[in-house]
């Protein structure tokens, strides 16, 4: 199993948080991930210049892929790259958006409120938004659209980088990658240690959060909470992968049948991002 380190794949951005690059990957078959072409972030929204001279002048980035919402965007809009086009993709579906706003998270994410988040942590209601969130992502038709629209320009990207991201750089945008990964040829546990990456920028902040909540008599589920809103829940993101192949077959099915990869597209990505032994 790979060794994945999180110094490694970071591409050391001063304004742009969890900023990684999929370079350096080993696919199954043993082939490697090109280094500079595919770049994961958090929003742009704070970088600095020096940030944005180094995307346009080292990574060359042509497309941004934003999967955030049109609320989001317009409270943190982007910082353009001259060299990129910026192409909005909000992976939400419409349909349950207004759950979502109807939800303690959603107060939370709106007001940065982590007292309410410590509150809110320990209820079932909370428990139950967090642990629904990426199932309803993988099954939503108008998300499996966004990302269909997002893997469609990848495979026809024929210069320079791409860089996709959501607001922290780890929910979206880490199926985004996996997506990704897994069009490329990456094994399931690679696919699970670039997720779970997030976790690790993230790290100082859930344990500082999920100390207090133990201190306030807060169980495992609801440390799981904290994990899953301040870093990511692996744990549901294994349970949505075993989803999908329950539901569509395999990775591969829900690539081709439901986000509309053909086989030729899926072999120009390979040809293009792939260093092949």
């Amino acid at each position: 199993m790979q060794h994945l380190s999180f110094e490694r794949q970071s591409i050391q951005m001063q304004g742009i948080a969890n900023a990684r690059d999929l370079g350096g990957y080993v696919m199954a078959d043993g082939s490697v991930i090109k280094s500079g072409l595919l770049l994961r972030t958090g929003c742009l929204g704070t970088a600095t210049d020096a940030d944005i001279q180094r995307l346009e002048d080292v990574y060359h980035v042509v497309h941004v892929f934003d999967f955030r919402t049109k609320s989001e965007l317009q409270r943190h809009p982007d910082r353009e790259l001259r060299s990129a086009d910026n192409i909005h993709l909000p992976s939400n579906d419409p349909a349950t958006e207004g759950e979502w706003r109807a939800s303690a998270l959603s107060d939370v994410a709106r007001n940065n409120d982590m007292e309410l988040l410590l509150r809110s942590a320990q209820t079932e209601e909370v428990k139950r938004t967090l642990s629904a969130m990426y199932p309803a992502l993988i099954m939503s038709e108008w998300t499996q659209l966004q990302f269909a629209t997002f893997l469609n320009y990848v495979a026809k990207t024929e210069d320079g980088a791409v860089l996709w991201h959501c607001s922290q750089g780890k929910d979206r945008t880490g199926w985004g990658a996996a997506f990704v990964l897994a069009a490329l040829g990456a094994s399931r546990d690679l696919i699970i240690a670039d997720f779970d990456m997030s976790n690790v920028f993230y790290r100082a902040e859930v344990e500082r959060l999920s100390s207090r909540l133990r201190e306030m008599g807060g169980d495992e589920e609801a440390v799981e909470v904290i994990r899953g809103f301040i870093g990511v829940s692996t744990r549901n993101f294994i349970h949505s992968l075993n989803l999908i192949d329950k539901e569509f077959g395999s990775m591969h099915d829900y690539l081709v049948n439901q986000l509309c990869l053909s086989e030729e597209e899926l072999e120009k990505m390979k040809n293009r991002y792939l260093i092949r032994s």
